[in-house]
């Protein structure tokens, strides 16, 4: 295996930020993952390193300025980072007048300021270099707003417009930066609770929901795309989505 740079990934949940880990770490890259409880990252390090991979991870505030800062100077320091990916969720529901103050604004901190922090401090480390990857995931909510995702939704549509931004200033240099939109329900256990509690188990029918790998494999994709023909925004959704 070839040892590529590192991977930075912050929100590695243990689905898509997992599958991205293991897809990227195959390759041979160094994976640093951040979450709000690092304590969760324990199994999906050993996995990796039980595989001959390298990964290693930490708890981490995608809306603290310094510990972003030093979470990406961390991943620097193992190997020089060569991919960022912002995929923090921040998935909410609430009535209108049962959302409060203080949830509409950590949805936002959550999901949009933490993807300008993330973006910017990669960029300041990818830029001298000239080249580099850095991805947001979005989702449905980022090209729509929905009944009871005020929060939820005006959070992804502002982290969609930060990614555009960053793609015209940054693509010049060298840096490739794309808006992944998840247009699907995730195959987790709590999709699928969620799911069947409201009847809908035709909803469950073979690929009918995303599989965390699959969604990992665009990532990897986009980073592979020569520069003459680089994409910004990647919509994904099961061939059975309505949209």
């Amino acid at each position: 295996m070839t040892q590529q740079g590192s991977i930075a990934i912050v929100g590695a949940g243990d689905y898509i930020g997992a599958a991205i880990a293991r897809r990227f770490a195959r390759e041979g890259f160094a994976v640093v993952c951040g979450r709000r409880n690092g304590d969760k990252l324990a199994p999906l390090i050993a996995e990796i390193q039980a595989a001959g991979g390298r990964c290693s991870g930490r708890s981490l505030d995608a809306r603290d300025e310094t510990d972003v800062a030093a979470f990406l100077q961390e991943a620097e320091a193992i190997a020089p980072l060569t991919v960022c990916v912002f995929n923090v969720g921040a998935n909410v529901n609430f009535p209108l007048l049962d959302t409060t103050e203080r949830v509409f604004r950590k949805v936002w901190e959550l999901a949009c300021y933490g993807g300008f922090l993330t973006g910017r401090e990669a960029a300041r480390l990818m830029g001298p270099r000239g080249a580099g990857s850095i991805f947001f995931t979005g989702a449905t909510a980022s090209m729509r707003g929905g009944v009871g995702y005020a929060a939820f939704a005006s959070a992804k549509f502002g982290l969609r417009a930060v990614a555009q931004s960053m793609a015209r200033e940054l693509g010049p240099t060298g840096i490739h930066v794309a808006h992944l939109v998840i247009d699907s329900g995730v195959d987790t256990a709590w999709v699928r609770a969620r799911i069947e509690a409201r009847g809908a188990s035709q909803r469950l029918e073979p690929d009918r929901l995303m599989n965390p790998a699959t969604i990992a494999e665009a990532y990897w994709q986009l980073h592979n795309q020569p520069r003459d023909g680089w994409t910004h925004e990647m919509d994904l959704r099961p061939y059975g989505e309505k949209w």
